[in-house]
């Protein structure tokens, strides 16, 4: 195979999306539709981007780099990827450095389908384990990434052109991960592929692209539902807890599933990491923040003599919105965000994320001066933002400052695809002690939402949903 890799600039909880389209006249813009998908989920991980896009004679072409998508990309690169087929990855590193050689998606060479492509979401917890089985059979990794040994396991299994028995390949190689892997896979130029862990820690859809006159075009994996909207893709439904589903070049659709398990998905992407716009597990996220905010203001102190309500940009601002309007308090624009800089929480290193924050958020003056303002926002980490924004805040001028947060404290660390560790959570460090909490952050009151109540807000059964970064409860280790 005739395989190209274009990477022109080596540098130093991820999204992914799929796209098999069936109109040959739209090969030329399925890297584009795929790019502005990439760019909804932008949010959802700021190290690397790539996108790989297949025609159906197989050939392939693959641009990955460090840095945001929009770095990544332009129309002389995206005119370069041709196809009916497309693979695209946005990573923040949880396994493995942050390094152009982790960058995704991963690309194997297969004997039948020439290459497999892989874009994984999620975190292994027994990559080890599972390195060493591959050692065994003499195939070795060329990363540090537990993705690139999820694709080698997938890849070595694979020997047959049969739908039938890729999917029971799959089914064998994929049974013996223990972790989050919401996965897109493109086999060749012939399938496109999505699983879920049986778990469903992470999140993962289909979508449908469809003509004026509503013939279907092309079919859609992706993390999250913004993604299809930017693609003018119709939402179908979300993957199935441990659900294989195949999609060939005429886009019809075989599937199969993991050995079913109890479903955990992570509380911890709708309270924060989704993008608002977005629906998860049936949960519309922004107003389902917004009910957060307003049950943090009927079941907690409510500070005496507030006159303003300011919401931490951007995932705070509905839990903040909820808050006022239960508490009755003017809400206001007391914080501007820089557009231009990521996220700080996913940013890889503790001096990066600080110095993020401080490029990241302003205060104004002329809305806070002299006021008693409630700052509310959706989680408090590492403690580095809210820290530094009550100090902002007061040298704005700001009178008080009362922190209000839409989450229990985060005392464990995550394992299954967001880069929280024990040792710097605040929380843990100050044993959830709230007094210490407020005093760290310069607070003059603070206080958490409870999860039972969160839970009770989903209006799912609070069992499907993993609360180990709030209670220690983990679902598998």
């Amino acid at each position: 195979m005739k395989f190209e890799e274009i990477d022109e600039k080596l540098k130093e909880a991820c999204g992914v999306v799929g796209l098999m389209i069936k109109d040959d006249k739209l090969a030329k813009e399925t890297a584009y539709i795929a790019y502005l998908a990439l760019n909804a989920l932008q949010h959802r991980g700021q190290e690397s981007a790539g996108l790989i896009c297949f025609e159906k004679n197989n050939e392939a072409r693959l641009i990955k780099d460090m840095g945001l998508v929009g770095q990544i990309f332009d129309d002389r690169r995206l005119n370069l990827l041709n196809g009916h087929l497309a693979l695209g990855h946005v990573r923040y590193s949880t396994t493995g450095a942050s390094e152009i050689c982790n960058a995704q998606p991963i690309t194997l060479s297969n004997y039948h389908f020439k290459s497999l492509a892989l874009a994984h979401n999620g975190n292994l917890v027994n990559t080890e384990e599972l390195r060493q089985e591959l050692k065994n059979e003499n195939i070795n990794c060329a990363t540090t990434s537990d993705s690139e040994v999820l694709a080698h396991l997938i890849n070595c299994k694979i020997i047959s052109l049969d739908k039938s028995e890729i999917l029971a390949s799959l089914k064998d190689s994929l049974s013996k991960a223990k972790g989050a892997f919401s996965l897109s896979i493109c086999l060749g130029g012939q399938y496109l592929i999505g699983v879920k862990d049986p778990q469903a820690f992470r999140p993962l859809c289909l979508g449908a692209l469809e003509d004026e006159k509503g013939n279907l075009t092309g079919l859609v994996l992706a993390s999250e539902t913004c993604a299809l909207d930017i693609m003018n893709a119709r939402f179908i439904r979300e993957l199935e807890p441990g659900e294989i589903i195949l999609i060939d070049q005429d886009l019809n659709i075989e599937s199969t599933f993991l050995p079913k398990v109890k479903q955990k998905s992570c509380l911890f992407e709708i309270i924060y990491f989704a993008r608002p716009d977005s629906q998860i597990n049936n949960v519309q996220i922004h107003s389902f923040r917004e009910s957060l905010g307003q049950a943090l203001a009927k079941t907690k102190n409510i500070p005496k003599g507030a006159d303003i309500v300011i919401g931490v940009p951007d995932s705070g601002i509905p839990a903040a919105i909820g808050y006022a309007a239960e508490s009755g308090i003017l809400y206001a624009n007391g914080l501007i965000k820089n557009r231009y800089i990521g996220r700080t929480f996913i940013q890889p290193t503790q001096s990066m994320r600080q110095l993020g924050i401080k490029l990241k958020l302003n205060a104004l003056s002329s809305v806070v001066a002299g006021k008693s303002v409630i700052l509310v926002d959706d989680s408090i980490v590492r403690g580095n933002t809210p820290r530094q924004l009550i100090k902002l805040l007061k040298l704005a001028g700001a009178k008080e400052v009362h922190m209000r947060i839409s989450s229990p404290p985060i005392v464990w660390g995550c394992y299954y695809g967001i880069a929280m560790k024990d040792h710097e959570l605040l929380a843990r460090r100050l044993s959830s002690d709230i007094e210490l909490i407020r005093k760290d952050l310069e607070a003059d009151s603070l206080e958490y939402l409870d999860l039972d109540i969160i839970l009770e807000l989903t209006k799912q059964d609070k069992q499907k949903f993993c609360t180990a970064c709030f209670n220690g409860d983990y679902p598998i280790l």
